[in-house]
C-alpha cells in the first residue's frame, strides 16, 4: 500500500454543466475499430469498440448485420483473430492488464452462457504476446518470456510444437496463403529495433530463406500474397533511409523494390488478387491513401479527407475500408467502393463524439538533425495573448503525434490550455536518421527537441512561460519526469503517466522485449553501459525537480513497473517535494472508459492547481 499523497479527483471540471458534458462525451461516446475479416468468409467479421464502456471484442456478420460482445472482462480485450474459414473467434486472455497469459478461442456465434473459452491450442506456454497467424490447418503462435521468444505450431487441431525458440526477441510476421511457409522477425543479430527476417518451412521448422539489410537497417514483413501458392511477401525496408516498400518471393530467393515517388515514408497491403498494393502514405503527421499497380507501376491517389489513416484494408471486392480522423472530427470507419462512391461503414451505437479544434503545424529549427514538426492547437475562444500550455510528449519512443481527434487534446483546449505535440527526434515518419538519433542517449536528445519548441512558443507568444506544464504517458512519461528535473526552470508542473522513472530498476522488472529494445537503445545492458543509463534516468535529476508533480501508475504494469515509480516518489518524498500519485489496478494503461475520464480529469484539475487556476 502506498503512503504516497494520493491525487485529487474532482466530481466535476468545469462550472458549466454544458462544458462539463461536453467533454465527458468525448470519452463515452462509443468508438470502433476497423472490423477485420475471415479470408474465405469475409462477411463475418471482428472488431474492437468501448461501446459498453471497455474496449472489448464483437463479432460481426454482414449478412444478417448481427453484432455480438464477445469478451466481457473486467480490464478489457485488446487483441483479437478471425479463423479463416470464420467459425472461430481467438483473443488474448491476460490478467488485469498485465499483458501476460494465452490465447483462447471460442465459436464466432458464440459459447454457452455457462461456459469458458477454451485454450486455442493445448501445449502452448503462457507468456507475452508475440505474433499469431492462423490458418485452417496451421497456426503459429509467438510467446515472450523472461527466457526469450518461444514460436509454436499446430497442425490439424493438434499440441502446439516448437518451431522457433531464441533467447533474443523475436515473433510470428506472416504464413503463407497455403500455409507453408512462416516469416518471422528476429534479432538474433542483437537489434530487436532493426530486426531481420527469416522464413521458416512450417511442416518442419527448417529455414527456407533468410534477409537481414545490416547493422541500423531493419527489415518488417508485413504479409504474404493473398494468392494460393504464391509466395511473395510484402516488406517494409529503409534501405535509403525512410521506410520504403519490396516484395521478395522467398522460393526464387528474389526480390523487387517498389520505387514510390512520395515524400515522408509508405506501409502497405496487398490487394486480393496479388497484383497490385493499397499504400498508406504518411508525411508530416498525416496520411494518404493509394493504389499501386505492381505490373505497370502505376500510383494512383484514392479520394480522402485530410488528417490520419488510422488503417485500412482491402475487401475482395476491391472495396478499400478504412479508419479516419483528424484532430477537429472524430473517427470513423469508411467504405471507398470501386466506383469512387464512399459512405460511413460501421457506426457504433448512441451520441457521437463532440468536435473539436483543428491543429496547426509549426517547423521548429533544432540544429543539424533538421526541424521540430510540431502541432498546436489554441483553445477556439482564446484571445492573442500567451496561454497557459501544455507540452505534450507522446510515447514509444518509435511513435507520432497526428492530426487526428483526441479527446485527450480537447479537455485541455476546453481548461483554457494550448496544447503543443512535439514530434522529438525519435519519433516515426520522418526517416531513419531521426527516429535513431536518440540511440546512445535516450531521453536527453528528445528534450533538446523539448527545449527548441518550448522557446519557439514562448517567442511566438503561443506560451506564458510562467505557465507551461510538460505532459506524457509511457515513454512521453519518462520525458516528462527527465524534462521536470534536466529542465526546471521551463515547468510549472508536470504530469507523467506510467513512465519510467528509474531506469536501472526498470530495466531489472520489466518485461524481455524491452529489455532487448533498451539495449538496442542505449547501446548494452545496464552492466555493459552502466552510466549511460544513469545520465538518463529521471531518478539521477530527481533533487533538482522544483514543480509539483502528478505520477499515475498501473500496479500490474509490465512495461513500467511499479516498483521504480515508487524508488522515484520516494526520493520526491525524502526532500519534501510537492507532488501527488493516482495509482490503478490495471497494467500500461485502462481499457475502462470510466477509469480513462477519472485519470484525466485528475490530471487537468492537477494542473488547474498547480498554476493557481483553480
Amino acid at each position: 500500500m502506498s503512503n504516497h499523497p494520493a491525487a485529487e479527483v474532482p466530481d466535476v471540471l468545469f462550472g458549466d454543466t454544458e462544458a462539463e458534458a461536453r467533454w465527458r462525451a468525448r470519452f463515452t461516446a462509443a468508438r470502433v475499430s476497423l472490423p477485420d475479416w475471415a479470408l474465405d468468409a469475409p462477411d463475418r467479421n471482428h472488431y474492437l469498440s468501448n461501446a459498453s464502456g471497455v474496449w472489448e471484442v464483437y463479432a460481426w456478420d454482414r449478412a444478417t448485420d448481427i453484432h455480438r460482445q464477445v469478451t466481457d472482462r473486467p480490464n478489457g480485450t485488446l487483441h483479437a483473430a478471425i479463423t479463416p474459414d470464420g467459425e472461430r473467434l481467438w483473443w488474448f486472455a491476460d490478467t488485469d492488464g498485465d499483458e501476460f497469459g494465452s490465447w483462447v478461442c471460442e465459436p464466432f456465434a458464440g459459447r454457452p452462457a455457462d461456459s469458458e473459452a477454451g485454450p486455442a491450442v493445448a501445449g502452448v506456454t503462457p507468456g507475452y504476446p508475440a505474433g499469431l497467424a492462423v490458418g485452417h490447418e496451421a497456426t503459429a503462435i509467438g510467446v515472450s518470456t523472461d527466457d526469450g521468444t518461444t514460436i509454436f505450431t499446430s497442425r490439424a487441431g493438434g499440441p502446439g510444437e516448437v518451431i522457433y525458440q531464441h533467447a533474443n526477441d523475436a515473433g510470428v510476421a506472416a504464413m503463407s496463403r497455403d500455409e507453408r511457409l512462416l516469416a518471422i522477425a528476429h534479432s538474433e543479430h542483437g537489434d530487436n529495433r532493426h530486426p531481420a527476417l527469416r522464413v521458416l518451412a512450417v511442416a518442419d521448422g527448417s529455414t527456407v530463406a533468410e534477409k537481414w539489410d545490416g547493422a541500423g537497417k531493419g527489415l518488417d514483413a508485413i504479409g504474404f500474397s493473398p494468392v494460393h501458392g504464391d509466395t511473395r511477401l510484402l516488406v517494409v525496408h529503409e534501405r535509403r533511409g525512410r521506410e520504403e516498400l519490396l516484395i521478395w518471393d522467398v522460393a526464387a530467393d528474389t526480390e523487387v523494390e517498389i520505387t514510390i515517388d512520395l515524400p515522408g515514408e509508405v506501409s502497405a497491403v496487398w490487394c486480393p488478387d496479388g497484383r497490385g498494393i493499397l499504400v498508406i502514405h504518411t508525411h508530416e503527421a498525416r496520411n494518404t491513401l493509394h493504389r499501386f499497380d505492381i505490373d505497370s507501376g502505376s500510383l494512383s491517389r484514392l479520394d480522402t479527407l485530410r488528417g490520419t489513416v488510422g488503417s485500412a484494408d482491402v475487401r475482395p471486392d476491391g472495396t478499400v475500408e478504412y479508419s479516419w480522423s483528424n484532430a477537429a472530427s472524430p473517427n470513423v470507419i469508411r467504405a471507398l467502393y470501386t466506383d469512387g462512391t464512399e459512405r460511413v461503414l460501421l457506426e457504433p451505437p448512441g451520441a457521437k463524439a463532440p468536435p473539436s479544434v483543428e491543429v496547426t503545424d509549426a517547423f521548429v529549427p533544432a540544429g543539424p538533425d533538421g526541424s521540430v514538426h510540431a502541432l498546436v492547437a489554441r483553445p477556439a475562444d482564446a484571445g492573442d495573448g500567451p496561454l497557459p500550455t501544455v507540452f505534450s510528449l507522446h510515447g514509444g519512443p518509435h511513435a507520432a503525434d497526428e492530426d487526428r481527434y483526441s479527446a485527450y487534446r480537447a479537455v485541455w483546449l476546453d481548461a483554457g490550455f494550448a496544447v503543443v505535440h512535439v514530434n522529438y527526434r525519435g519519433s516515426t515518419g520522418y526517416g531513419s536518421a531521426w527516429r535513431d538519433a536518440i540511440e546512445g542517449r535516450p531521453g536527453l536528445t528528445e528534450l533538446a527537441d523539448v527545449a527548441a519548441v518550448h522557446d519557439w512558443a514562448v517567442r511566438e507568444g503561443l506560451a506564458d512561460p510562467a505557465r507551461c506544464v510538460v505532459t506524457g504517458a509511457s515513454w512521453g512519461g519518462y520525458l516528462s519526469l527527465l524534462a521536470l528535473g534536466v529542465q526546471p526552470e521551463r515547468w510549472a508542473a508536470g504530469v507523467a503517466t506510467v513512465p519510467v522513472a528509474d531506469y536501472l530498476a526498470a530495466y531489472e522488472d520489466e518485461m524481455e522485449p524491452l529489455r532487448a529494445f533498451d539495449r538496442a537503445l542505449f547501446g548494452g545492458s545496464p552492466a555493459e553501459v552502466h552510466d549511460r543509463y544513469v545520465e538518463c534516468s529521471p531518478i539521477t535529476y530527481v533533487d533538482e525537480v522544483r514543480a509539483p508533480v502528478l505520477v499515475l501508475a498501473g500496479e500490474n504494469d509490465p512495461r513500467c513497473p511499479i516498483r521504480q515509480i515508487d524508488n522515484y516518489l520516494d526520493r520526491l518524498a525524502a526532500r519534501g517535494a510537492g507532488y501527488e500519485v493516482y495509482r490503478y489496478e490495471a497494467g500500461h494503461g485502462s481499457l475502462v472508459v470510466a477509469e480513462t475520464i477519472k485519470q484525466t480529469a485528475v490530471e487537468v484539475y492537477f494542473a488547474l492547481r498547480a498554476l493557481g487556476l483553480r
